[in-house]
């Protein structure tokens, strides 16, 4: 067996065997969406709970983190908590056993307190709320850097008088002098209380980073701005209608495989079935993509898989079609495939470039699936040039310079057919 063809047979086995090996791994692993799970969508519209005030970017960021905390805190598994526009806020929830619960959770406005330890029992923890959000200023709190390099959060609040009271009498609880920050049921922050302060400004420092700094003063000033949450659009999905779907899509995408395949192997002859190795190939690399990117799988995905697909076997026909063309022309098997396989490359690059082109403006102009769609077609794209373009090439290039295919009938060519140069 000379070289080239050990090579072959090499490659062919070892990344068959890999994708055969990993293959129930790469499947199992698929993220599913709600249309294929079962579960809910939610599109909510945020506004102001007080009159006068306005929805900032960062409130509507700390909103949609806020909303998946609980959706986390309810035992649902990676839910998908987008913000859309300047006010609204898409929830989606697969594998949901108790939906009116998690909508109940979800919907409430996000609650900021600050908690002592002041009449409580030893074991009680923080159990009075001395402060609530609506006592602070909107995006009254802001980070500052000292001179020594750290983070400080000022705070300002409405009123002086309460804030003097409530500092005065938590400084008495030494050494349990804290004034504990919650968001909801969570513990953020719990700095101390050293002195009354009569004042509307109030600073808290510590050792915090940049980030954390940061991240305490959204949720402050979020929590000084709670914003109700409307339902605007809500779609739900029956887990037995979700299982439906994706049995149904599974057993149509493998029947359409499997002819697929069956045709290109028959009508193309060699380049078909080097072609259904790389298209085997690619679809384990396009399924091993969602998982390395953490893309969840919804039927608008599958039209971009199904597409991305017939993108795959578009590029081998094209490039057979060029190595037939030039045979019929009377060129030898080799000089055909390396004319055929030059010829043909600039046109599928140019089909695959414009179908780029219209991905990506679905991606900066679309939302939701519509933006699902365009990065699974996306990355159909890339693997398809690597495998059906690059990798079948190159088997394809090792098979016929190694000198065992001598027939041109190996590439769906009759003699008749070809001309005399």
């Amino acid at each position: 067996m000379n070289r080239r063809l050990l090579a072959f047979v090499l490659i062919v086995v070892v990344t068959l065997g890999v994708v055969a090996g990993l293959s129930k791994w790469v499947v199992d692993d698929v993220k599913l969406g709600l249309d294929l799970k079962g579960g809910f969508e939610i599109l909510y519209e945020a506004e102001p709970i007080e009159a006068g005030g306005t929805v900032t970017k960062e409130s509507l960021n700390e909103t949609a983190k806020s909303l998946e905390a609980r959706a986390n805190a309810t035992g649902v598994a990676e839910p998908e908590i987008t913000t859309e526009g300047t006010n609204r806020i898409r929830a989606k929830i697969a594998g949901v056993t108790d939906e009116a619960k998690v909508r109940d959770v979800l919907k409430k406005p996000t609650e900021l307190t600050f908690r002592s330890t002041r009449g409580c029992a030893a074991d009680a923890g923080y159990c009075k709320v001395e402060l609530h959000g609506s006592d602070f200023k909107q995006n009254g709190a802001d980070v500052v850097q000292t001179n020594l390099n750290q983070y400080e959060i000022t705070i300002k609040l409405k009123d002086a008088k309460q804030f003097a009271e409530v500092t005065r009498e938590v400084a008495k609880l030494a050494p349990n002098n804290q004034l504990a920050i919650f968001m909801d049921e969570e513990q953020i922050s719990a700095p101390n209380v050293e002195q009354e302060i009569n004042s509307s400004d109030a600073v808290i420092n510590g050792t915090f980073t940049r980030d954390e700094a940061n991240d305490l003063r959204d949720q402050i000033n979020l929590g000084a701005l709670p914003l109700k949450l409307t339902e605007k659009y809500t779609q739900s999905v029956g887990a037995t209608l979700g299982k439906q779907s994706l049995d149904e899509t599974v057993e149509a995408g493998a029947i359409a495989t499997v002819v697929i395949l069956l045709f290109m192997m028959i009508f193309y002859r060699l380049p078909g079935v080097i072609a259904s190795i790389s298209i085997i190939i690619f679809i384990w690399l396009l399924l091993l993509g969602f998982n390395l990117i953490h893309a969840t799988l919804t039927l608008p995905g599958i039209a971009a898989f199904i597409l991305g697909i017939g993108m795959a076997v578009d590029a081998n026909i094209i490039m057979a079609e060029r190595i037939r063309e030039e045979l019929r022309s009377g060129k030898s098997i080799m000089s055909s495939q390396k004319s055929g396989s030059k010829h043909s490359f600039r046109t599928i690059i140019d089909a695959h470039v414009t179908t780029a082109i219209a991905a990506l403006v679905l991606f900066f102009i679309g939302v939701g699936s519509v933006k699902g769609f365009a990065v699974i077609l996306l990355l159909s794209i890339v693997l398809s040039v690597l495998t059906n373009v690059f990798f079948s090439r190159l088997l394809l290039t090792l098979l016929v310079r190694s000198g065992v295919v001598k027939k041109k009938t190996n590439f769906g060519v009759k003699e008749s057919e070809v001309r005399a140069l």
